[in-house]
């Protein structure tokens, strides 16, 4: 698996290297410094399997450039691994198309969750988003942090996320592709078009789907669906998996 990895600070780069290489043989991390490093990597070759990328780059806005990466390479997954912690900014990384968001300060196996959810066509949304129970103990630090205390908890409901599995919310067929598209980021023109079905009939879906899983917009679908499948240790369902 072929790894870009952004980020402008030196020693969390070559912290977050080694950490990522260490995951498996077949792992080769390419290290990017700015966002023109990134760009010019990128044009060189585009043979990356994943795109992990910081958000606090000397020379870009790590969103701007999210969703730049998301324009040019609509097949690359990306996903943010960043010092931040704020729910907006993680909804935001969401909203513009990445497929997970993990701290800096998460332990190494949560990392390797979120890589493994990603690539495995699912998308990772971290604990603090959905609810903490912060009496389960920490685990070993991603990088230079390892001195801060740590995620690892287990993940609760809110208050609109109270569906226990998505086999219980009982989609359609049809319905259960929109719900893969919708949470690829597809917008309504674009799930209509894959589906060979009009714009008006998708609305109709995407609000049925959004009613059944409780919740009233598209990132709190994304997050309910996201708390289900890590509470079993699943994925993110898409449109060629079984829901």
């Amino acid at each position: 698996m072929n790894v870009l990895l952004i980020d402008d600070h030196p020693l969390i780069l070559s912290a977050l290297q080694a950490v990522i290489e260490g995951l498996g043989d077949d792992v080769v991390v390419t290290g990017a410094g700015s966002a023109a490093a990134a760009r010019a990597t990128l044009a060189a070759s585009a043979d990356f399997d994943l795109v992990l990328l910081d958000l606090s780059l000397g020379d870009a806005d790590g969103f701007d450039l999210l969703t730049e990466l998301r324009a040019a390479h609509p097949t690359i997954p990306v996903v943010i691994v960043s010092a931040s912690e704020r729910a907006s900014d993680v909804i935001r990384a969401i909203d513009l198309g990445a497929m997970g968001f993990v701290p800096k300060r998460s332990s190494n196996t949560a990392l390797s969750e979120a890589l493994r959810m990603v690539m495995s066509g699912g998308l990772y949304v971290p604990p603090t988003m959905l609810g903490l129970d912060l009496s389960q103990p920490p685990e070993e630090p991603v990088g230079p942090d390892a001195a801060q205390p740590l995620l690892g908890a287990v993940a609760h409901a809110d208050v609109h996320q109270q569906v226990s599995s998505i086999e219980m919310i009982g989609l359609t067929p049809r319905q259960s592709e929109v719900l893969g598209l919708l949470l690829k980021g597809l917008p309504n023109k674009l799930i209509a078009r894959e589906l060979n079905l009009s714009v008006e009939t998708v609305k109709d879906h995407v609000a049925a789907v959004l009613r059944a899983l409780g919740v009233s917009t598209r990132t709190q679908a994304v997050l309910a669906v996201s708390q289900m499948t890590q509470g079993r240790g699943g994925v993110v369902p898409t449109r060629s998996q079984s829901l």
